[in-house]
C-alpha cells in the first residue's frame, strides 16, 4: 500500500532526464533487464519495465508500489500479457505519476510541473519503442477518478500521434468505454485495435 506523504508541488522531483541519466546506478536491481525512472522508491514514478527490441507500453492511471524484481499483481498481468501477444518486453506508463495505491489518494489538483515530467518520459519511451510503437490503454474507469486525467491524457495521445503509435485495448470495455484494466483479464487476452482520439472525443 502507497499514500503519498504529501502533495507532489512540495516535493524536490528529478526532472525525467536527471532521473534517467542515473537511472541503473542504485545497484538494488539488475540495469540490464530493467528500466526504472527514477530508480529509488519515491512519491512518483515516470517508467518501470523490462528492456528488449520489441516493448509494449502499457498505460494505466498512476503508479502504486511495485519495483523492479517485486512486481505487482497489475504489473504481473501485464508482464504475462505482454509476452503473450509476442512482445519481448514491457514498459508500464502512467496518465500521472503521482504513486498512489488507492486512486482517491491522489493530489486533487494537478502538478503541470510533474506532468510535463511525465510527458517528456512518454516521448522517451514512445521513441524508443519503434516506429510505430504499441500503446495498450489499460486504465479502466479510475479515469474518471480526477478531471486532470483527461486533460493528461489528451496530450499523451497527441504526443502519439506524432510518434506513430499504434493503440490497443484487451478485454471487454466498459458500459461508459472505459478500456480494461490489466488486473482482470484472461490470461490469453488478444490485443485489438483502438482509436484513443475517439474513445477521448466521445467518454472522457
Amino acid at each position: 500500500m502507497h499514500i503519498p506523504s504529501a502533495p507532489t508541488s512540495e516535493l524536490e522531483l528529478l526532472d525525467f532526464a536527471q532521473a534517467l541519466a542515473r537511472s541503473g546506478q542504485s545497484g538494488t536491481y539488475d540495469p540490464e533487464r530493467w528500466i526504472y525512472v527514477p530508480d529509488f522508491y519515491a512519491d512518483y514514478r515516470y517508467i518501470l519495465g523490462t528492456r528488449g527490441a520489441s516493448p509494449l507500453i502499457c498505460i494505466g492511471v498512476n503508479p502504486s508500489t511495485a519495483e523492479p524484481d517485486n512486481l505487482d499483481p497489475t504489473l504481473k498481468s501485464v508482464e504475462r500479457i505482454a509476452l503473450g501477444n509476442g512482445f519481448d518486453s514491457f514498459i508500464m506508463f502512467n496518465v500521472y505519476a503521482q504513486r498512489a495505491t488507492r486512486p482517491g489518494d491522489m493530489e486533487r489538483q494537478m502538478n503541470p510541473a510533474l506532468h510535463r515530467q511525465n510527458m517528456e518520459a512518454f516521448a522517451w519511451v514512445l521513441a524508443h519503442g519503434g516506429p510505430a510503437p504499441a500503446v495498450w490503454a489499460a486504465w479502466g474507469s479510475v479515469i474518471e477518478r480526477r478531471e486532470y486525467l483527461k486533460l493528461c491524457l489528451q496530450d499523451m495521445i497527441e504526443l502519439g500521434r506524432r510518434y506513430g503509435a499504434a493503440w490497443y485495448t484487451a478485454g471487454a470495455r466498459s458500459v461508459k468505454g472505459h478500456p480494461h484494466h490489466p488486473l482482470y483479464l484472461r490470461k490469453d487476452s488478444i490485443l485489438e485495435p483502438f482509436d484513443a482520439a475517439e474513445y477521448c472525443a466521445r467518454c472522457l
